[in-house]
């Protein structure tokens, strides 16, 4: 079925972690190690990470996103038992150059030639974000690297999304979110923001405030949605 294209768009913004880029591509270059057992270790450091992010946010505290990464991983080492020596060091290496996704460089391109502004929004701390662009070659694609550590909070903050809308100097119906986390498409969605929830992991709706405007599988999907 073909998807009815969003109207005013004039900046796509993306996430980072599952969005661009692949979560689970630290994991499988240590498959060496871990063999069958880096699907769940993935799985176990996604949700801890972000269960932290929250669990900070409720105490009122804030840690910064490589500290939060770092954390989660020893837990899931541990509750799986994994001991292996220098194995944290490398995935947390390869964390900082995750796999971008396939589709997602030409898509982005095609964006930016198209006259759109382009941008990410994400946890992650500007360092974090600079390696993953060098590492997938992307410097210069980006109107603007925004890290929640501009704003103090982690997603799904409204600050957060607000960071976009000020450094854009867009309304935030002009601006198009694309996220694979159905917490943070609701989000954004709730905030204002017109929401393509690229939907990879076959996610259930969330039962939250908001409604992403389309759904896709896929970003190669997204230039025909706002016009590009």
């Amino acid at each position: 079925m073909t998807l009815k294209p969003l109207a005013g768009v004039r900046a796509c913004v993306f996430d980072a972690y599952g969005t661009l880029f692949d979560l689970a591509s630290a994991a499988r270059g240590c498959a060496d190690v871990l063999g069958d057992r880096a699907a769940p270790l993935t799985a176990l450091w996604r949700d801890k990470q972000l269960q932290y992010t929250w669990l900070l946010a409720a105490q009122g505290r804030h840690a910064d996103f490589h500290q939060v990464t770092g954390g989660a991983l020893d837990f899931a080492l541990e509750t799986l038992a994994i001991d292996r020596p220098g194995l944290r060091e490398r995935l947390m290496k390869l964390y900082m150059t995750l796999d971008v996704f396939p589709e997602a460089p030409d898509t982005l391109r095609r964006l930016k030639n198209a006259g759109l502004r382009l941008a990410i929004l994400s946890n992650g701390t500007p360092a974090m974000l600079r390696s993953l662009i060098a590492g997938a070659k992307l410097e210069g694609i980006f109107d603007a690297i925004l890290s929640v550590e501009e704003a103090g909070f982690y997603k799904p903050h409204p600050k957060v999304y607000q960071l976009a809308v000020d450094r854009l100097s867009l309304p935030s119906s002009a601006i198009a979110f694309q996220s694979s986390n159905a917490w943070d498409a609701y989000a954004a969605s709730a905030f204002g923001m017109q929401v393509v929830w690229c939907n990879r992991y076959g996610q259930r709706r969330e039962r939250l405030p908001g409604a992403p405007d389309r759904q896709v599988k896929s970003l190669s999907e997204l230039p025909a949605l706002v016009g590009a």
